[in-house]
């Protein structure tokens, strides 16, 4: 039941709701209206290599018609495990075309989970990036019945048919070069006359409570309307190749893959990077919007403050290696004798000190002048200018005004500091895009204030991305912003999130059960995520009710299925993995104590509760159990770090429900202090005075335990 019988929706001319279009409209409307040499762009070992949306519209004609030629038939599942690229894009839009459903593969699953997804679809057709990828996954393909035919989309000149398992295999520019012979304007129009915007265009599969992943499927209406709700919520976003894009996220999600398709409608240039290169093509490219996670802005940042640590102190002798940066003054007038009674009047005479070179910088202000003429100056960004800046930026709130002191004081620091932090980013960020897990409202402020508005926003898999976001002046940190254009969002009695929209997902493919309980009789879906609005309509995210998780990579967790294969051991009593918003998983164990015990004198180790918990040959014994238990887990959901607690979950205490279930919220609240140690950057891995290298010189040998290949993630 609803909390209140309000619900929120999206503000006045904050986005339109625009139904009825396919995805492959939003390309040809692209072509029609905003040609663009350069609107897809791959890095090569020879650099960028653009390509028009003419020609990517080509491209993805040609394979469509080239697909169709292998006897496959509209609403035929064809996977792709495949890098995000430009030819992710033509694989995608040429599924699409061909009136298949393309089921994108995470490439950090785990083998058995690739080929249960296969498997799970009927897959009759895989689109793979190269034979390498190929080859990890091939001596498992026998066990895939439905699976005809393999694309590898890049392949050496040199490279030869592989016919090992019955199965026939291509490459991309083969099937498009039989696509290219059939190609004509009207066999293309006769595909798009097939296909409607109410047609199964995708399933992204995400973890399951029980381990095993479950797809979601979406329309194409859900992903094109969701997009140009996003998109016309942005008043100032222009056209063609006016903005350009820098994209890294993975296509295989949701929340990358909306994004582009809002990109190609609006005609922008895309750049395509991936995580490893992304700060240096930030640099190169200059991009005026970048999507990211939170964890990149938070590493960012933290390099940021910690520039000042980094400079040496000063010495005579090498004052001329000091590294300098440029930093304009710009012109500034400051008030006439008539405002002499004003506060800034003081400053006539004013003098600026800035800890550079160990010594102060003065800058004289000469009261006989109003203006001050624009120079340029060479320092270095020290430690105390930096801090003097932070300080400053800390003042500032989105939404809020600033004091015509500090206002003037933080055009100061944009020439010395925050100028310094844009160049980061390349210098023409207009906005950056942040989603999947919640951003610290220090970032959002202080980025902002540097001049780079972050849009943060709201979403699943299951509404197609976005729910909210912010956007224009609808922009507070802390918050996820507004509902966008068509979404309506209300607040459960128990503080759950629920929301209804065009966007939302038919439901799980071929899984009923779970559909029933993402989606309730009355049409509202439930997110698992608890919520509030504030008194001006904007969403915060208080908390879980699921136990499904976001890491700040983005990436879903599902804590049940390695909880349940630990607390099967005698050893523990309960586990419970914690992570949300972090950039990897930990996990509070509580241990038995009495089995534990038993074990501890068996091996000659008879201390008391505290000592033994500490002793590294049981800090040994449970890595053990954790490391087996991380076997058949991606390797972004495998547990990290974890604590041994000596307590007692029960219902009494409140740390258990009516039904045996833990109380998540209830424990992450008692033992966030052990949960915060866990993620101390510089936390030391120690069991009294004995470091964990030493336990196998101490301790009695543990039983080993390998993780076979297939229960692994790939390696991409």
């Amino acid at each position: 039941m609803l909390s209140t019988n309000k619900t929120y929706r999206a503000p006045p001319n904050s986005g339109e709701v625009i139904l009825g279009r396919t995805l492959l409209s939003l390309l040809d409307e692209a072509c029609d209206r905003f040609p663009n040499p350069s609107a897809f762009n791959q890095f090569t070992d020879k650099g960028w290599e653009p390509l028009s949306n003419h020609e990517l519209h080509t491209a993805a004609a040609e394979l469509a018609l080239g697909l169709l030629d292998l006897e496959l038939e509209k609403g035929d599942c064809i996977a792709l495990l495949m890098h995000s690229d430009v030819k992710f894009c033509i694989a995608d839009m040429g599924s699409l075309l061909a009136g298949l459903v393309n089921v994108p593969i995470d490439l950090t699953q785990t083998i058995e989970h690739i080929i249960f997804i296969l498997q799970h679809t009927e897959a009759k057709a895989l689109i793979i990036s190269n034979l390498e990828l190929l080859s990890q996954i091939l001596p498992y393909l026998e066990n895939t019945t439905h699976l005809q035919t393999i694309i590898v989309a890049d392949v050496p000149d040199d490279w030869h048919q592989q016919h090992k398992i019955g199965m026939k295999v291509f490459s991309l520019d083969e099937i498009r070069s039989q696509g290219r012979d059939k190609n004509s304007e009207v066999r293309v129009e006769a595909l798009k006359a097939k296909i409607i915007a109410d047609d199964l265009a995708t399933i992204i599969y995400i973890p399951g409570i029980t381990g095993e992943p479950q797809g979601v499927m979406l329309t194409h209406e859900n992903l094109s309307a969701n997009a140009l709700a996003m998109f016309t919520g942005i008043p100032d976003l222009k056209f063609g190749s006016q903005e350009v894009i820098l994209s890294f996220l993975p296509l295989t999600h949701v929340l990358a893959r909306v994004f582009v398709y809002g990109h190609i409608n609006y005609g922008h240039s895309i750049y395509f990077s991936n995580a490893n290169k992304v700060l240096k093509h930030l640099k190169e490219v200059k991009p005026t919007i970048f999507a990211t996670v939170p964890l990149l802005l938070e590493k960012v940042y933290a390099k940021l403050i910690d520039v000042g640590d980094k400079h040496p102190k000063p010495s005579k002798k090498v004052k001329e290696n000091l590294p300098h940066q440029r930093v304009t003054i710009l012109p500034f007038r400051f008030p006439t004798a008539s405002e002499a009674k004003t506060a800034l009047s003081n400053l006539r005479e004013a003098t600026l000190k800035l800890s550079t070179t160990g010594r102060n910088l003065k800058t004289h202000l000469l009261s006989s002048r109003n203006a001050i003429s624009t120079r340029q100056l060479y320092l270095p960004i020290s430690q105390s200018m930096m801090k003097w800046a932070v300080k400053l930026a800390h003042k500032y709130e989105l939404g809020k005004k600033l004091q015509h002191h500090d206002a003037l004081m933080l055009k100061v620091a944009d020439s010395f500091v925050f100028s310094q932090w844009r160049a980061v980013f390349g210098r023409n960020i207009k906005y950056l895009l942040s989603g999947g897990a919640a951003l610290k409202p220090e970032i959002v402020n202080l980025f902002a204030v540097a001049g780079m508005k972050i849009l943060q926003g709201y979403g699943l898999t299951e509404t197609s991305s976005a729910v909210s976001c912010n956007r224009s002046q609808f922009n507070r940190a802390g918050t996820v912003g507004v509902p966008i254009a068509g979404v309506e969002v209300a607040i459960a009695e128990d503080g759950e999130i629920l929301t209804k929209s065009p966007y939302n997902t038919q439901g799980y493919y071929n899984n009923s059960t779970a559909t029933q309980q993402l989606i309730d009789v009355q049409g509202w879906l439930h997110t698992g995520d608890l919520g509030e609005f504030t008194p001006d309509g904007f969403l915060k995210i208080s908390g879980l009710k699921k136990s499904r998780f976001k890491l700040s990579t983005g990436k879903y967790v599902t804590p049940q299925p390695i909880e349940s294969k630990l607390e099967k051991s005698p050893l523990i009593a309960h586990a419970v993995t914690v992570g949300a918003d972090c950039k990897f998983c930990s996990m509070l164990i509580f241990p038995d104590l009495e089995n534990l015990h038993q074990q501890a004198i068996a091996i000659g180790i008879d201390v008391s509760d505290e000592e033994l918990l500490q002793h590294p040959c049981i800090i040994a014994l449970y890595q053990a159990l954790v490391d087996e238990a991380n076997c058949h887990l991606p390797h972004w959901s495998n547990v990290k770090r974890f604590h041994l607690i000596n307590f007692n979950l029960n219902v009494e205490n409140g740390m258990l429900t009516s039904t045996q279930e833990v109380n998540r919220v209830k424990i992450l609240e008692v033992f966030a202090q052990e949960i915060n140690a866990m993620y101390e950057e510089k936390r030391a891995v120690k069991a009294g005075n004995v470091t964990i290298e030493q336990i196998n010189e101490l301790c009695p040998a543990n039983q080993t335990f390998s993780c076979p290949t297939f229960a692994q993630s790939l390696n991409s």
